[in-house]
């Protein structure tokens, strides 16, 4: 997906949030931020957001050496969601069609981004979401591709809402099960430890897609990741960076996610805010 405009004063805020989380030193803020405009100045030269982003963060980790400045947001977000987990699966179990609410929960999942709402109330907005309805579902597709799937690949985004994706993998069944997530922390996504934190592993083989990328770059994934994801019977990609940097990947995937912005749901075609699961490929 390009770049747009209003993506880069977006990217700004963020470094500065996550400077400001790294270190309380006002002249490291002043040189990363003055860094991260003259950065911003080229951004053309990007395929899109996510490399920016990787790049704007990677500053704030150069300057202040902290190479995870929202480990403990991480961590707390983990447990606040880990502690909603009995009420997610409450939730699923007594709904009729439990692949939709599953889905529909791994994707309120992905409101857990501090990136863009610091300072959440995670418990509340969950409760309010939930009972919410996709605007956009290709459940249908999705279920007939399930009939005869022997594998899923899962690619991660944040790393809170990999409690949600546990209950949605979860009611999966007789199906080969791969979680991929970040090689190295890159703002608050997911990397290998979250997923076990979050008890992923006893659903799914969880893997590192060896990309740094706020999304999923795949010249820059480990050759490891790219076997899983060409030979995948199914793709679910998460969130908003994912999105943005598969969604003309060429092969199918569907997208699970929350139109946060008003350039996504533009581009998307929903709501601001609205919940969308879509089917991108071959077969469009």
């Amino acid at each position: 997906m390009e770049i747009f405009l209003d993506c880069l004063p977006c990217m700004l805020r963020q470094v500065i949030d996550a400077s400001r989380m790294a270190t309380e030193s006002t002249k490291l803020h002043e040189k990363i931020v003055e860094e991260a405009i003259n950065l911003l100045g080229n951004y053309k030269k990007y395929r899109n957001s996510p490399e920016v982003g990787r790049e704007m963060h990677w500053l704030v980790k150069n300057f202040t050496g902290v190479m995870d400045p929202y480990k403990e947001t991480k961590k707390k977000d983990i447990q606040t969601a880990l502690k909603l987990y009995p009420y997610l699966k409450q939730f699923v179990n007594e709904k009729n069609d439990r692949i939709y609410w599953a889905l529909k929960t791994a994707a309120v999942g992905n409101v857990i981004d501090t990136a863009i709402n610091a300072g959440l109330d995670i418990e509340g907005c969950v409760k309010a979401e939930l009972d919410k309805r996709f605007a956009v579902c290709d459940l249908v597709r999705f279920k007939h591709r399930l009939e005869k799937a022997k594998s899923l690949l899962v690619i991660g985004d944040n790393a809170g809402e990999t409690v949600f994706d546990r209950v949605f993998l979860e009611e999966l069944q007789n199906i080969d099960i791969t979680y991929a997530v970040r090689s190295a922390p890159i703002i608050n996504d997911a990397v290998v430890e979250d997923a076990y934190a979050s008890g992923l592993d006893r659903c799914a083989r969880v893997v590192s897609a060896g990309c740094d990328v706020p999304g999923v770059v795949l010249d820059r994934c480990s050759q490891a990741f790219m076997d899983v994801f060409h030979t995948a019977d199914i793709v679910v990609s998460k969130g908003q960076g994912n999105y943005e940097t598969l969604s003309d990947c060429g092969r199918d995937v569907y997208f699970l996610l929350k139109a946060k912005c008003t350039v996504l749901s533009g581009v998307l075609d929903v709501g601001l805010n609205e919940y969308v699961f879509k089917y991108k490929g071959k077969m469009q």
